[in-house]
């Protein structure tokens, strides 16, 4: 990575920052000179990679906000890109609802920008040689079997809702025979989602459509006002829909009854592959944030199957979706994964007072003891500060034993949170001590707070007990 930097910038690299990467196999990581700044990526799936740059150089000739590539390694395993900065449309969607403002105008107007680029990147796929596509050229009946079955057996069967293995087969057949008879010489991102689209300038720029291929218009917009996490209220969604409609040529549906009623059937094809996705990493991998998905996907579901219409040549797979619905077993389910949060509070004390009380009675959790780090309360010009003060951050954050030490810390905290969580505990206690409690017992809380909140995405309370 460091040698392409070079190479592009004409500089060296002096700063590596690695970027979750949300589930993918593929690394990123922002490079940084002292003048230039890019995306790096790296992914052993050349065929993977072949598929993004041709969209890539396709797409940015084509005016459309993608990030440019800058640079390719000679194996094509690692390339540079423009920096899109961190804030996705997700972001600002829990933005506002953390403020409370819900689904405002400015977020409103986000989306329809993000619908207006989408439009466009559809249209161009009549121009579009999707020989490069990957893993396969089409969203074709094919693709929407394979969605099916990832919900039946990854789902259905985790979730113990009971089927006629058959008549949902022959359900399964019938529905992915009349949604391949749509119009598809179009572009299909295949994962049109707010956590895809990037805010930049003002803009909306996409990213991760390596897996695009040809298809139909209605699947992504269905992924995107569909999308469990974002929970865009029903009248919202109801507009946009419309605005999509509204931007389209009309090819796709002479009008907008016979629009919705196909993008329908289309949401709920996404919605199955994504319960798929919920019950594979959720249900059986463990991972709550999967697991927390399954309540919003079903109510999307409840509101899609009051149109009757939908699955009335489908009776077997109407009879499965309303079980789901009414599980006991998923309800419990949901009900222990958005039960009481866990609350971490990590205090900063000085030994010389004792250790903290636990005020939850759960018996004081963890303490760990930075009498052993470097102290720059032995210094005079330190002794004003604490360890929240940047003179004092500075100081420490040249000591590699001090990010080693937060580091294991951590590393410790953070597999009994993963239990705690599972369990339903309620509170977790993690205190750490020095002499005086003012500088390294201050900085080493503050940092270990948040690699918890940042990693665990529980509640996370911190208390400087001396300085208090």
């Amino acid at each position: 990575m460091e040698k392409l930097f070079q190479q592009w910038a004409g500089e060296p690299c002096i700063e590596v920052e690695p970027i979750s990467a949300h589930g993918s196999a593929r690394k990123y990581y922002r490079l940084k000179g002292k003048r230039q700044t890019c995306i790096a990526a790296v992914n052993d799936d050349v065929r993977e990679n072949e598929a993004f740059f041709y969209y890539s150089d396709f797409f940015w000739e084509n005016k459309v906000a993608v990030p440019e590539l800058y640079a390719i390694s000679p194996d094509r395993k690692t390339y540079l890109q423009l920096d899109l900065g961190n804030r996705t449309l997700y972001d600002l969607v829990v933005e506002k609802r953390n403020a409370g403002l819900g689904f405002d105008d400015e977020l409103e107007k986000m989306y329809k920008l993000a619908i207006q680029g989408l439009v466009r990147m559809q249209k161009l796929g009549a121009l579009i040689d999707f020989s490069h596509a990957y893993p396969r050229e089409a969203f074709d009946r094919q693709s929407m079997l394979w969605d099916l079955n990832y919900f039946k057996y990854d789902f259905l069967k985790l979730a113990h809702i009971p089927f006629d293995e058959q008549l949902l087969e022959d359900d399964f057949q019938h529905f992915a025979d009349e949604l391949s008879a749509c119009d598809s010489n179009y572009f299909l991102y295949r994962d049109f989602q707010s956590r895809n689209l990037m805010i930049l300038a003002k803009m909306v720029w996409f990213i991760d459509y390596q897996g695009g291929r040809q298809g139909s218009p209605y699947y992504d917009i269905a992924s995107l006002l569909y999308d469990a996490k974002a929970e865009i209220p029903d009248e919202v969604r109801q507009r946009l829909a419309k605005y999509f409609y509204s931007q389209h040529d009309k090819k796709i549906a002479p009008t907008y009854e016979s629009f919705q009623h196909t993008f329908n059937k289309f949401v709920l094809l996404r919605i199955m592959q994504a319960m798929g996705a919920y019950g594979y990493r959720g249900l059986y991998e463990g991972k709550e944030h999967f697991v927390k998905s399954i309540a919003p996907a079903l109510g999307n579901l409840a509101t899609l199957l009051q149109d009757t219409s939908l699955l009335l040549e489908t009776p077997e797979l109407c009879r499965v979706l309303q079980s789901l619905l009414e599980s006991e077993e998923l309800k419990s389910i949901m009900t222990a994964a958005n039960g009481t949060p866990l609350t971490v509070t990590v205090n900063s004390f000085s030994y010389k007072r004792g250790l903290p009380n636990d005020k939850n009675g759960n018996g004081g959790g963890f303490v760990f003891d930075c009498r052993a780090l470097p102290n720059p309360g032995r210094y005079p010009q330190y002794q004003c500060y604490t360890g929240k003060d940047q003179p004092v951050i500075e100081f420490l954050q040249k000591e590699p034993e001090v990010e080693e030490f937060i580091q294991n810390a951590a590393k410790m905290v953070l597999n009994s949170v993963r239990r705690y969580q599972q369990r339903g505990f309620a509170n977790l206690q993690v205190n750490f001590g020095c002499t005086g409690g003012q500088h390294r017992s201050v900085y080493c809380a503050e940092q270990t707070a948040k690699i918890i909140a940042e990693q665990a995405g529980c509640k996370v309370e911190v208390h400087h007990l001396e300085q208090d």
